[in-house]
């Protein structure tokens, strides 16, 4: 079995199980206790704590450890909010930012805060300048992903947070992605991290806050970990995560060479091997082993069956696989294909055979799933001067299947309404047009769900 899903998980690192199964027998007391093994306990934790705040590039009493980088990121934005309320409740964050940051975003809005969500381009990057002009007199606290987590794409921290700074706001960045291959550059205030995706244990994250920055934790607090993460600390797992840093901090450079080696082979060859593919995320500022594509005429979650069947574990953000039948977040603020997407995240060591193996077999495995799809015969009728096309109750790619197999029915210049409730047809009917070379229309309300509005142009 081929595993290709490392940036949700990346398998545990050898260094971090030899550092794992040591800290058990050394430091399983308690390292505020001043006896033999609270002191031995606590020479783990100080000796981890500087190995981790080394490699993010921090002093080690503004690092603390948290129990994921969720935790560090709810507890990071919540506590510059709070620490920064006198200055206002505004809030500026991506569009593509994870999960754990946009349920942030839900309660500042819930609890009467104002919030700015600053857009990417089609390769998912902002722009900096749009940074500069969300920034208010009120505003609390910017927040920026070092990478995207499901195109790889590389943000311009440096740049954003210099803009910040002038302004006398604090930057947080969720460095998850990145953490691994490298420091964050740039003149940042806050960072989250975690351990999971560098090959560290599972259960173990990093909050940094710079001295000088206003926090003001929330919650219950108590004395461990500088006030800012209650209850008590996993001491083998911190020191299996600060160990694994440390190791893989030292192959950096020469498997980041590699792997981008290898995902610009995926990026090359896969439009090449199977028809109708759009490769999403930057081709130049991206994370070494990240690539995502998506392939028009497919369900999703079908497909990553099918690879799984055929070994390999890759991940998913379409609609397709998702039970709220909505599009990723991220290639919806792309304005990318959503249907069919396929993410491969290499790990670290992950052999160029297999990634040979995995281009033998992609062609075939979307021909399967085309062929098992298929595509419904269309109830077309003609509406004055536009064919009409019923996928009301179909979900992706139906739709755009549909779409695919009647524009040839109209004459040059004539029109395809699309019906559908569907709402990736939002994102997929557009993408569809600029990969076949018709033009989208836009949309319109219709009695059912909305109409997609297509010109046949060559």
């Amino acid at each position: 079995m081929s595993y290709f899903d490392a940036a949700s998980g990346a398998p545990l690192h050898s260094v971090a199980r030899q550092a794992l199964l040591a800290s058990l027998d050394e430091g399983w007391a308690d390292p505020a206790r001043l006896y033999r093994e609270g002191r031995r306990a606590r020479m783990l934790l100080d000796a981890a704590r500087e190995a981790a705040a080394e490699a993010v590039g921090c002093r080690p009493d503004e690092l603390s450890f948290t129990t994921s980088g969720t935790q560090a990121v709810h507890a990071g934005i919540a506590g510059v909010l709070a620490g920064r309320r006198r200055v206002g409740r505004h809030l500026i964050v991506s569009a593509v930012e994870h999960s754990s940051v946009l349920h942030s975003v839900e309660i500042q809005e819930r609890e009467g805060g104002s919030v700015t969500r600053v857009t990417v381009d089609r390769s998912g990057a902002v722009d900096p300048a749009a940074y500069a002009e969300a920034l208010r007199p009120d505003t609390a606290l910017a927040c920026l992903q070092s990478a995207n987590h499901e195109v790889g794409t590389v943000q311009p921290v440096a740049e954003v947070a210099a803009l910040c700074r002038e302004a006398g706001v604090p930057l947080l960045v969720d460095a998850a992605q990145s953490l691994g291959w490298g420091p964050v550059e740039g003149d940042w205030s806050v960072l989250a991290a975690s351990a999971h995706k560098w090959g560290g244990p599972a259960g173990v994250g990093l909050l940094v806050v710079r001295k000088g920055v206003r926090f003001a934790p929330q919650g219950p607090v108590d004395e461990r970990e500088f006030g800012r993460v209650p209850g008590f600390v996993n001491l083998p797992g911190i020191v299996a995560a600060a160990a694994s840093l440390r190791a893989v901090r030292a192959e950096a450079d020469r498997e980041a060479a590699r792997l981008r080696e290898l995902t610009e082979r995926i990026r090359a060859r896969v439009p090449e091997l199977v028809p109708d593919v759009e490769v999403v995320g930057d081709p130049e500022r991206r994370l070494p082993g990240i690539v995502t594509f998506s392939c028009l005429y497919v369900d999703g979650e079908t497909l990553l069956h099918e690879l799984d069947r055929a070994g390999f574990s890759v991940s998913s953000g379409s609609s397709c696989t998702s039970s709220t039948l909505t599009p990723s977040h991220v290639l919806k603020a792309m304005g990318v294909l959503s249907e069919g997407n396929v993410r491969v995240s290499l790990p670290l060591g992950a052999p160029e055979e297999d990634v040979e193996r995995f281009l033998d077999v992609l062609p075939g495995a979307v021909a399967a799933v085309r062929e098992k799809l298929g595509a419904p015969a269309p109830r077309t009728a003609v509406e004055e001067d536009a064919l009409v096309v019923d996928a009301l109750g179909k979900r992706c790619p139906i739709p755009v299947i549909e779409l695919a197999k009647v524009i040839g029915d109209v004459p040059v210049g004539g029109l395809v309404r699309v019906l559908s409730d569907d709402e990736a047809a939002r994102l997929d009917i557009p993408a569809w047009c600029e990969m076949r070379g018709q033009e989208y229309l836009g949309e319109e309300p219709a009695d059912r769900g909305t109409a997609y509005l297509v010109r046949r142009v060559s």
